[in-house]
């Protein structure tokens, strides 16, 4: 038995087996609407394999970086000069202040990480703890996977052991509901964002599934909700009871105002939703800003402490300030400015890889230019990591080629305190995201030989 099961995988391929597993996987995801707007979800013709020790260390990992969240988190929402470093507007702090607040903070979350290729550690570069997306894909993903005709030899000689998440995912949605509300009733769950969103496939994914564990579900939008003597309403009067927000705060209020129907339900305790406004100081950029910065060092244990240094990279908000750079003193913004090809500018608040510069693929006017716009609106600089890469097969003119991909690992975390399941994402580009119009969804299994 090959001992590699990514080499395993391709060996199985032969004979024909690579071309009909790559058809097949075409074809069901077309049936099953597994597609990012017109694109098929995923574009390869190998899942992602994990070994048991390699999960249980992406396991400690996240459990100690959410253990750490957590500190920041709560001093955020205590203390409103320690709030001041996640740079959030004025807006988000009325919000966070007058909204009522769940039992944590982000009860929904992803930790965005790549593995170092060389030293097998997991390095946290985002944590998207305000709509982290792709669970209900990777759980359909994981079904055609466990199903495709090169399965068959694989399985004969690897155990192969899914990482489903939707029953997670409701499970945290309805104890948040029950806690909200103090009751054990089933609530009617609103999936809500814009209707022109590429995503929709997922939340039919969703709903479909919550409402086969006995949940009614609705997909709406923001703009067929009402409020009205205390109850939040779709376009039909179905009455809401928990949001699964999809739709981010920022695009919302933005289009909509705080006086929206959504928005006011929330704010008088109306409806309970997931994630709440008390995620925003977590979900930015700067959170991890706040975890490294040497300023903060007495927030945390020694352990929390020595896993920040282990698992995020060296991160700081631009602006004009004195820090620490490998334990020496430096001016940031002339250090930023030195150290171009060694750093990555990232907006505060934004997704799909919007605004993200990485300093070693432009030149010293692009770069110098980026700086200035982040001394201008929030962002951060942080330390270029090593990106790890692996094989995947795919079918080109109906011909079965391998290329390497960058592979990002982001785990999802559950109840802002655990972490079960795992998105996979990979790519040609540095900037691993499907969203940012390239790359690939890919399930992820955990194997060990039988």
């Amino acid at each position: 038995m090959t001992p590699d099961p990514v080499a395993a995988w391709h060996d199985g391929l032969a004979d024909g087996i690579g071309v009909e597993s790559g058809e097949w996987l075409a074809a069901r995801q077309r049936e099953r609407g597994l597609t990012f707007g017109d694109r098929p979800l995923c574009t390869v013709i190998r899942p992602r394999f994990l070994g048991l020790e390699q999960y249980e260390a992406l396991r400690v990992a996240s459990d100690q970086m959410l253990g750490a969240f957590r500190v920041i988190g709560e001093a955020a929402l205590a203390d409103p000069v320690f709030r001041q470093q996640f740079r959030l507007a004025d807006w988000e702090v009325t919000l966070l202040e007058s909204a009522p607040r769940l039992h944590v903070l982000s009860p929904l979350s992803r930790l965005d990480t790549f593995i170092d290729p060389e030293s097998g550690v997991p390095w946290l570069t985002e944590y998207n703890g305000e709509t982290p997306a792709g669970t209900a894909y990777c759980d359909a993903l994981s079904d055609l996977f466990q199903a495709v005709p090169a399965m068959r030899a694989f399985a004969r000689q690897w155990t192969v052991r899914p990482l489903p998440g939707r029953g997670h995912l409701l499970n945290t949605l309805l104890e948040s509901w029950h806690r909200f509300r103090g009751v054990r009733t089933l609530p009617v769950i609103a999936i809500v964002d814009w209707g022109d969103v590429p995503t929709l496939s997922e939340f039919l994914l969703s709903r479909d599934y919550f409402e086969s564990m006995g949940c009614r579900c609705v997909i709406t939008t923001p703009q067929a909700l009402r409020y009205e003597r205390g109850k939040l309403r779709d376009a039909d009067g179905t009455v809401i009871d928990l949001i699964y927000k999809r739709v981010l705060i920022h695009e919302l209020v933005e289009r909509e105002g705080l006086s929206h129907p959504m928005v006011r339900a929330v704010v008088e305790g109306a409806v309970c939703m997931v994630n709440p406004f008390s995620c925003k100081p977590l979900h930015k950029k700067a959170s991890l800003a706040v975890l490294s910065d040497e300023r903060n060092r007495r927030y945390f244990t020694n352990e929390q402490f020595a896993a920040i240094a282990r698992h995020v990279p060296w991160t700081r908000v631009v602006e004009e300030r004195r820090t620490e750079v490998d334990g020496a003193a430096v001016d940031l913004v002339p250090w930023l400015r030195e150290h171009q090809g060694d750093l990555v500018l990232k907006p505060n608040d934004d997704y799909g890889g919007a605004g993200i510069v990485l300093g070693w693929e432009v030149d010293r006017a692009a770069w110098d230019a980026a700086v200035g716009r982040a001394l201008r609106e929030p962002h951060i600089v942080q330390r270029r990591i090593a990106l790890p890469k692996e094989s995947f097969p795919a079918l080109a003119d109906g011909r079965l080629v391998f290329e390497d991909r960058i592979v990002d690992s982001a785990p999802f975390c559950w109840d802002g305190a655990w972490m079960a399941g795992m998105l996979t994402r990979i790519s040609t580009s540095t900037l691993v995201n499907v969203t940012a119009g390239g790359g690939s969804t890919v399930p992820t299994f955990v194997v060990e030989p039988r």
